[in-house]
């Protein structure tokens, strides 16, 4: 059974504004996250897009955090340390949390998704520990796929149901055939009660019906449409009209 307003796991995030010292230090300094007060999730899916460095993955990664993911991804229960480079900002949220908790949940980074595979490989080292990690992703290394196969593994092996699930451009390895088949396991796991936040460039991923969609840019964060959105009509100017874009591009 699906998600809806009165059951979801996360609701809405609050910007602490009053805590804020100075608005001229990252991440305060970026616009996106300086300007917005309030953003209320879909029960199902909502996604954060924009250009690079408008601050999408600062914001997530802040949301992960503030819930309790480790800031390199994994689940709730993972905790290492490859190289601390998130910023403060989790410390300057407030997320508003429905009723009911996840029986699953994941944080998914593509830039540290290789940290996340040696650390469970680290922990499978361990003797005694019971169970291997990895039977949960499918019973392969992750090492010992390609960057595509091991991220497919988490998707459709590790994620049960029932969860939580954050994701950083998990289309970051993906050939759009798996795109498209990552949005179809979004829909699997969004029928079993599962909610999506995503960053994403891909307008395959941003596809998915029940979501909203929100575009950070150098001046604030707006709501809008797959269509309205930079990325689509990037994609869309390009086939609709290939050899004059490319004309163009090359002529500047």
């Amino acid at each position: 059974m699906r998600l809806n307003k009165d059951n979801q796991y996360i609701r809405m995030i609050t910007l602490l504004r009053e805590r804020i010292e100075d608005f001229d230090q990252f991440p305060f300094s970026l616009p996106a996250i300086s300007t917005f007060e309030q953003l209320r999730f879909h029960p199902n899916v909502t996604y954060i897009i924009g250009e690079n460095g408008m601050g999408k993955s600062t914001l997530l990664e802040a949301i992960a955090i503030n819930y309790g993911f480790n800031p390199e991804g994994g689940t709730l229960n993972f905790r290492f340390s490859s190289f601390d480079s998130h910023s403060v900002l989790e410390h300057f949220i407030r997320l508003s949390k429905g009723v009911y908790k996840p029986k699953d949940g994941f944080f998914f980074r593509s830039e540290t998704f290789y940290n996340v595979a040696s650390f469970i490989e680290e922990l499978d080292a361990e003797p005694g520990g019971g169970t291997p990690i990895i039977q949960s992703f499918g019973g392969k290394s992750l090492h010992e796929q390609s960057h595509g196969e091991s991220f497919f593994a988490a998707f459709m092996e590790r994620f049960s149901g029932k969860g939580l699930y954050i994701l950083d451009e998990p289309e970051a390895a993906l050939s759009p055939i798996r795109q498209m088949s990552l949005l179809a396991r979004i829909h699997e796991l969004v029928e079993d009660g599962s909610q999506f936040i995503i960053s994403t460039h891909s307008p395959l991923l941003m596809a998915y019906p029940d979501s909203i969609l929100y575009q950070l840019n150098d001046e604030k964060i707006k709501k809008v449409t797959l269509e309205e959105s930079e990325h689509y009509q990037i994609m869309k100017q390009f086939f609709d009209n290939k050899d004059r874009l490319l004309h163009h591009l090359f002529r500047s």
